[in-house]
């Protein structure tokens, strides 16, 4: 198998609302206990809020006046809402009954995350592909398979380790492919600033891991 990070655990919050001891560096703040989603839209508003407000923003203004509210909406059932384990999207099979045995790719899956380190965006596009092991899945849960992973804080290298990892569950397979190509907007808008740079990641694993296997993958992507 050929990748880029072994992850350690799925990056949800431990059952009693707190993080387990981490053997790779110090115990990390401890997440609360598990909130509904009105809840959490009401506190991340009203954190929000007064993020607007020490920014010297004035609230009063009716373009701003309901901002906290709407990026509190945003994160929790858009932008962030692949952190709630019940927008997984659950992946029907189907018998593979044309006996198909050639690389079937889903390309250009766009792809919207967020840089956990800034908290801006990252913008891409996944290709993907697997051979079947005797069934095949929709192709649109592919794309929402993505889309799960994404939407959430992120680094690019473990968002496509975990788009590896879904896909060879519900496929049932090792034969897995995952490219992400995506530029960050932490480098693009701040920082350096250099908006033509984009970021490439890939897990092979497999038959992809045959370098042949590999090569007529990538041709398909041109």
């Amino acid at each position: 198998m050929q990748h880029g990070i072994i992850l350690n655990g799925n990056g949800r919050p431990a059952p009693n609302g707190k993080e387990p001891h981490r053997a790779d560096g110090p115990q990390h703040d401890a997440a609360p206990a598990p909130y509904d989603d009105e809840s959490k839209i009401r506190l991340i508003g009203q954190h929000f809020r007064q993020i607007m407000l020490l920014l010297g923003l004035d609230l009063s203004d009716d373009s701003l006046r309901d901002t906290p509210g709407r990026v509190a909406r945003m994160y929790v059932q858009e932008t962030f809402s692949g952190l709630d384990p019940a927008s997984e999207p659950d992946v029907t099979l189907f018998e593979n009954k044309y006996q198909y045995g050639g690389m079937l790719v889903e390309k250009n899956i766009t792809l919207y995350s967020t840089c956990e380190h800034h908290f801006v965006p990252i913008i891409g596009r996944a290709h993907v592909a697997y051979f079947s092991s005797g069934t095949v899945i929709g192709l649109s849960k592919i794309n929402r398979i993505v889309q799960y992973w994404a939407r959430r804080p992120q680094v690019q290298e473990r968002l496509t380790e975990q788009v590896a990892a879904a896909l060879k569950r519900a496929l049932h397979t090792e034969d897995v492919a995952v490219l992400i190509d995506a530029a960050h907007l932490c480098v693009a808008a701040r920082g350096v600033g250099d908006v033509n740079s984009s970021t490439v990641t890939s897990h092979y694993s497999g038959r992809f891991a045959n370098e042949d296997t590999k090569r007529e993958f990538l041709a398909s992507l041109k």
